[in-house]
């Protein structure tokens, strides 16, 4: 099957990485494997394979609806990574290089896992795989959020473990053959035991729901994001999150197959306006732009809870704004690191005028900051649109008045600490690395690319993402 390409080669290159001697050309392995790798999720998007019911491992509507975006992002990040990499000659890059085509695979593996069991040891390994990505910086504050983020992420994967039990015994109660395929548990569905159904569903949510950074279990985030180079960061923001949330999609397809949608969609509507809430209300307070760009994906995290809780109409909604969201996070990352490292600070109380320092990121930035906060014509504007009408359709009015007044907070929050770091007068600081700091064509286009990607979703979003949505809408949701 040539899906398992996806899966495969980043891990073969993986290998290759560890053995190749020399650090200034070891980066290029990510860019010629994540083009590899992005040329052949689309084609398969536009190509999909046939996936048998029974099999543990797929190319299936689901990953065909996510892994593309996911791949995208990614190459990018590559893109970013070569002049990224020389500029900090003084780390090996070794494990790092490695370490970030093993998460390529692992996110892969985990978007097509079709299996509980597979699905959940794809998403531990993932999370092992992230840890020396994190303390690349080797600083003792990169050290704390490395500890932080094994410590709430573990705690979230062992749950979903426990969760995953939960299920299979659920299956097995209800006089099944312990065959947990998604497939399988679906087609099992009434049959399934209601008790261990919802202890399984409430532990499942809550394990991948801490890998997405719903509040309350966000708290590894902003230490990870703001510690983390700007590449993990975006890889992070738009990738491992949304292996995460597909995961809370496949699970709860079984549990609304057992007559339980209500449950389902009470639970994430109530996490989602949570996780928007709280995600704006630290916005509002956050002076360090890059911990900004964490409670920023708290904030999206929500947006994709609250869609997810309204049923089909909603998660088609959600998968549109998976895309946007990995696009245009992504771009903001990567500009928020050239800030970083011309001005030699990040929070707003030490940075101002980067427009004069750095022009060039600083206007990508701003772009960003416009695109993220639902600004016309990005994709985000039309994708937050449609979730807006779904939730009145779905008769919850009340939700959408507190996501709109969410979303309003998060705009001022986030308006606060950019355009305090743009404008202005540079600091002395900033003026004398920003001499040594340079725009490269290297560091100004994967973010530039991005954000246009983000425009492009906006205006004119391909019929054969329509197709794609649509079809794992139908794969989640199947008619009676």
């Amino acid at each position: 099957m040539k899906e398992l390409a996806l899966v495969l080669m980043p891990l073969a290159a993986a290998v290759a990485a560890l053995l190749w001697p020399r650090d200034r050309t070891r980066p290029w392995f990510l860019l010629a494997t994540g083009a590899a790798h992005a040329a052949l999720a689309l084609w398969l998007l536009i190509a999909p394979p046939a996936t048998p019911a029974t099999s543990w491992l797929g190319f299936d509507p689901l990953a065909r609806a996510l892994l593309p975006a996911v791949s995208l992002l990614f190459v990018a990040c590559a893109a970013y990574a070569v002049p990224y990499l020389s500029l900090r000659s003084e780390r090996r890059n070794r494990v790092f290089v490695a370490a970030m085509l093993a998460v390529l695979g692992l996110m892969s593996a985990a978007h097509m896992a079709r299996h509980l069991g597979l699905l959940w040891v794809a998403t531990e390994a993932l999370t092992l795989s992230t840890v020396p990505l994190l303390h690349f910086n080797n600083t003792q504050r990169a050290f704390e959020a490395t500890w932080k983020y094994l410590l709430v992420g573990g705690t979230g994967v062992a749950l979903s473990l426990l969760g995953s039990f939960c299920l299979g015994y659920a299956s097995l109660h209800g006089g099944g053959e312990g065959d947990l395929t998604f497939a399988a548990l679906m087609a099992q569905g009434s049959g399934l035991s209601r008790p261990w159904l919802l202890i399984g569903w409430s532990l499942l949510l809550v394990g991948y729901g801490t890998k997405m950074g719903l509040a309350p279990m966000h708290t590894w985030k902003p230490d990870a994001y703001g510690e983390a180079p700007s590449i993990v960061g975006a890889v992070l923001a738009g990738g491992v999150t949304t292996v995460a949330f597909s995961a809370v999609l496949r699970v709860r397809a079984v549990v609304d197959s057992a007559g339980e949608s209500a449950v389902t969609s009470r639970t994430l509507l109530l996490l989602g306006l949570f996780s928007l809430l709280v995600a704006a209300l630290f916005l509002l307070a956050t002076r360090d732009f890059k911990r900004m760009l964490a409670y920023s994906s708290v904030e999206h995290m929500g947006i994709l809870g609250l869609a997810a809780a309204l049923g089909a109409a909603g998660v088609w909604v959600a998968l549109f704004h998976v895309w946007n969201n990995a696009m245009t996070k992504g771009s903001l990352f990567l500009s928020a690191g050239n800030l970083r490292r011309a001005a030699g600070a990040r929070t707003m109380d030490e940075v101002s005028g980067m427009a004069l320092v750095t022009p060039r990121s600083a206007a990508l930035f701003v772009a960003g900051l416009l695109a993220i906060t639902a600004c016309p014509p990005f994709g985000p504007f039309f994708s937050e649109l449609l979730l807006l009408r779904a939730t009145f359709q779905a008769g919850r009015g009340w939700a959408a008045a507190l996501f709109l007044f969410c979303l309003l907070l998060a705009f001022l929050g986030l308006t606060r600490v950019v355009f305090a770091i743009v404008y202005g007068r540079p600091r002395a600081r900033a003026r004398e690395l920003g001499r040594r700091f340079r725009e490269t064509p290297g560091v100004v286009l994967p973010p530039l690319l991005l954000l246009a990607a983000s425009l492009w979703l906006g205006l004119a979003t391909p019929r054969v993402l329509h197709d794609a949505w649509s079809a794992a809408v139908l794969l989640l949701f199947p008619a009676p």
